[in-house]
């Protein structure tokens, strides 16, 4: 499995798991990025940090180290 933050821009792949807890998971799932959902990457910042991606119609911006807890295939 892949994480998030290893996918290419343009591609699109289903969250298969979120290897985060407490908080942290509650606050990535209140965003809409729960199992089952499709996310397609839009852009990398040029610094790598932060990431945009497309969840269930509008834009997200996630920091590189949230993108990181969430498992993609």
């Amino acid at each position: 499995m892949r994480a998030l933050n290893d996918i290419s821009c343009g591609e699109k792949v289903n969250v298969i798991r979120i290897n985060a807890k407490g908080p942290l998971k509650r606050r990535i799932m209140d965003m809409g990025i729960t199992k089952g959902t499709e996310l397609t990457l839009k852009k990398i910042a040029p610094l790598g940090d932060p990431l945009e991606i497309t969840v269930r119609g509008y834009d997200l911006s996630l920091r590189k180290a949230d993108a990181e807890m969430i498992e993609v295939e």
